[in-house]
């Protein structure tokens, strides 16, 4: 097994910055509930604790014995960890006198191994309202700023580790080399945990899995489900059946174009036209939540149909990434808020005699397109921007009519063009149009119209966990407002999206 990390999720939202933060270095890393804290084994080089929304002091809050940790590996504590530790060892955290928030500077910073490298003048970043006023027996302080004594604390004769601050955040300046300190000078992790390791370790595992068993895949033109299929058709070759759902939700010429696509990388593909399965589902559902369920529904009965005509079919390939779990669920059952499900994940009806294969279910989009390299999967795949797998369904705010997703995937193809033509395609992370549920009067000609509005949405992102609007041209958004209007009957209004995530999700349902 790899060298790894095991990161315990106190149920802070951004634990899976952590992870990233680790694996960007080439390092294996896993998490886990605290309450299913894995037991330790020869692999487990390190611990990190996470932070969390909880207070030590708080009725329920997670206090877990991890004695077994801090005495036999490296630990360290981040905010909510780090108070737990202090706590766990006879020390005393106290309720902040106001919530400390937002940047702050180290001003005091004394020699240690995880502080190397890290000037005294680094910005790091706060979010906690207790702080740690004693750190407990053989506890010293190694860094602090302004306002916090205890930042960061060193138990003496151990490589045991507490910061007050988030090193996993972009906000904390020098937080990739505080954590690299860590997990390979401290842990002694090797960083041989790349793309290629990745791919020859999950193909062995999937043979093992999967045995002589056949699979059936789904597969929607995108970057997560073609490598995933990749991968496992590596494994086990024309035993791979996939399978490209035509669920009348798709782009423009999506179907035709995907399916050409696929010629090329060796993959056994067959076209299921299922439009009109979709649209009688949908018909009168505006809830995005029902609208969801309904097209996960739909999705999975066309495979179960699909997968009685393969005799040997056992399993279900799916292209599930780390985004979906974290945003369906919480991360491997901890108790971080559900935000939205995902219609890939949650498993299947028991009626589906199909078990689920998904060998990317643990990385995150950037790792995806680093294997999706590796595996030399050609870049206009891997240059695809992510799309949603209830496709336009999510896209098209309120009920699904035929005649609204012709308007959007008509809109959607002007804006994806353009974005194209001008170059500005892969400096954007996703793109996308949605059709809002209003119409506006409008003048055409000496005519007045009241027809309906296109909202324009574009980010920029790593992860899809968090994103940022894209800040592209206003000469280009009026050219690509005007061809929409001139060319696509039944919209009169064209609007650009300047949200961020957070506070608002990439997709508006």
């Amino acid at each position: 097994m790899h060298q790894t990390i095991v990161i315990l999720d106190f149920g802070s939202q951004v634990t899976q910055l952590i992870a990233r933060r680790v694996r960007e270095l080439n390092i294996y890393c896993e998490i886990h509930p605290w309450n299913k804290a894995p037991e330790i084994g020869p692999h487990v080089k390190g611990v990190i604790l996470s932070g969390s929304p909880f207070s030590v002091h708080q009725e329920g809050a997670p206090l877990p014995d991890i004695s077994g940790y801090v005495n036999n590996l490296p630990v360290l504590g981040i905010c909510y960890g780090a108070q737990l530790m202090a706590t766990l060892n006879g020390g005393e955290v106290v309720r902040s006198t106001h919530r400390e928030y937002g940047r702050a500077e180290l001003v005091a910073v004394k020699d240690s191994p995880l502080l190397k490298g890290i000037p005294l003048q680094s910005q790091v970043w706060m979010s906690h309202g207790d702080t740690i006023k004693d750190a407990g027996a053989d506890a010293e302080i190694i860094c602090s700023t302004g306002d916090v004594a205890y930042a960061g604390y060193h138990i003496k004769n151990k490589p045991v580790f507490g910061v007050q601050f988030h090193p996993e955040v972009y906000h904390s300046t020098d937080g990739t080399q505080l954590l690299k300190n860590f997990v390979v000078d401290i842990c002694g992790c090797s960083q041989d945990w790349t793309p290629l390791s990745f791919i020859d370790e999950t193909v062995a595992e999937l043979k093992a899995k999967i045995g002589s068993d056949t699979v059936i895949m789904g597969l929607s033109g995108g970057v997560d489900s073609t490598v995933a299929a990749v991968l496992i058709h590596r494994a086990i070759g024309e035993r791979l059946h996939c399978i490209f759902v035509d669920n009348g939700l798709l782009r423009k010429n999506e179907f035709e174009d995907v399916l050409d696509s696929y010629k090329h990388l060796g993959l056994n593909v067959k076209g299921v036209n299922a439009a009109s399965q979709f649209y009688d589902a949908l018909k009168g559902l505006s809830d995005p939540e029902q609208k969801r369920k309904a097209i996960g529904r739909v999705f999975i009965e066309v495979f179960d149909a699909e997968s009685k005509k393969e005799k040997d079919a056992a399993w279900l390939g799916q292209g599930t990434i780390y985004p979906d779990v974290i945003e369906s669920v919480s991360v491997s059952g901890g108790p971080s808020q559900t935000i939205k499900s995902h219609h890939n994940v949650g498993g299947l009806p028991d009626y589906m005699k199909l078990k689920i294969v998904e060998p990317l279910r643990l990385l995150f989009k950037d790792e995806v397109r680093r294997v999706g390299k590796a595996l030399e999967i050609p870049q206009n795949i891997l240059g695809r921007h992510p799309f949603p797998g209830p496709g336009l369904g999510i896209r098209i705010l309120g009920d699904i009519t035929e005649e609204k997703v012709r308007l959007l995937q008509e809109a959607d193809a002007i804006w994806t063009n353009n974005l194209k033509e001008s170059g500005l395609y892969d400096q954007v992370w996703q793109a996308g149009a949605i059709l809002l549920p209003i119409q506006s009067v409008g003048v055409m000609g000496d005519e007045r119209t009241y027809e309906r509005t296109i909202a324009l949405r574009a980010v920029n992102s790593t992860d899809g966990m968090t994103a940022d609007w894209s800040r592209l041209p206003h000469d280009f958004l009026a050219k690509v407002s005007n061809d929409i209007i001139n060319k696509v009957k039944g919209i009169n209004r064209v609007v650009y999206d300047i949200s961020s995530k957070p506070p608002a999700t990439i997709e508006w349902e």
